[in-house]
């Protein structure tokens, strides 16, 4: 038995399969001696209603070793996945995308299969193993699967593997980061089986969550057009102090720095895909000056968006 992308069903729609609705994007590699991975993007449905959702897949056969496979799961929603990033789109260009139809709001689903030949190597030597060392060993002798909480740090990883811009070999360093770094967190997850606690009570409330999760969206949406935090907290309907503080502990970033690293990513991919000019490039993002953005843009990169377009 091998790993295959199954339908998903959306909770509360049953009859509902995600193979029916309009793929945004569909992408299946893999990275040379490491993992093989798809990710499928979907137009969000007003009617959807479902809780983000992770899962750790362990498939064992004792007289199959070579179908022996691990796999992470993910289904996320929040995203902005824009339907014209590889040509020239007027909307952006002449700074109309707040209503731009070709901005559509996502549903995610990423997949990570690990085979044994890449896992083992995290465990030999060991003389002691416990469950996690079992499973990446591959000495765990019956298949299971986990539901795992999706943590601030595991959004943050799948939303950089949803937003990247590395091509060919940087993809692939690129991909290999991240996804250890979700294979830690879910193993990490596998072995406490607690569920999450917050430092800031109020996320208990599943509303509050939704609200925080909605302010994440609304800035996606404002990529030109900055808010401040006070605007944001009424688009939400959410205490300005408590906006700040749950959207540091469930993104693990501040508003700001998330805001900035989304504003210099595009930035970079209209100077550098689309071909725009550096005063183009301002205009677009809402900065007052073409100096304000240019060290906004150093600080994010390392470069000066002009030498960006030397290259």
């Amino acid at each position: 038995m091998h790993p295959t992308k199954e339908l998903i069903t959306i909770p509360q729609q049953p009859a509902l399969l995600f193979n029916e609705l309009d793929v945004l994007q569909d992408i299946d590699r893999s990275v040379p001696g490491s993992v093989h991975y798809t990710i499928t993007r979907y137009k969000k449905q007003l009617q959807w209603s479902f809780e983000d959702t992770g899962m750790l897949i362990y498939h064992y056969e004792k007289n199959n070793p070579a179908a022996n496979y691990l796999e992470l799961k993910f289904c996320v929603s929040g995203n902005v996945y824009c339907r014209q990033k590889q040509i020239e789109c007027d909307s952006c260009k002449f700074n109309a995308s707040k209503g731009c139809i070709e901005k559509v709001d996502s549903v995610d689903v990423l997949s990570f299969v690990f085979k044994p030949a890449y896992l083992t190597q995290f465990v030999k030597g060991k003389k002691q193993l416990n469950i996690s060392d079992e499973v990446l060993s591959f000495k765990h002798t019956s298949s299971f699967s986990k539901t795992l909480p999706l943590f601030g740090k595991t959004r943050k990883a799948i939303e950089a593997l949803l937003n990247h811009s590395y091509s060919d070999t940087l993809e692939n360093i690129f991909i290999n980061a991240q996804t250890q770094i979700l294979l830690l967190y879910s193993m990490d997850s596998m072995l406490g089986d607690q569920e999450e606690i917050f430092t800031c009570k109020f996320l208990a409330n599943a509303d509050d969550r939704e609200k925080i999760a909605k302010a994440r969206e609304v800035l996606l949406q404002h990529i030109g057009e900055p808010l401040t935090i006070k605007e944001l907290s009424r688009k939400v309907a959410i205490n300005e102090c408590y906006l700040k503080k749950g959207f540091k502990e469930l993104f693990g970033t501040t508003i700001f720095d998330f805001y900035q690293s989304q504003r210099m990513e595009h930035a970079k991919y209209l100077l550098y895909e689309k071909g725009l000019s550096v005063t183009e490039v301002s205009m677009l993002l809402g900065y007052s000056s073409i100096s304000h953005f240019s060290t906004a843009f150093k600080k994010h990169t390392g470069i000066k968006p002009c030498e960006l377009l030397l290259r």
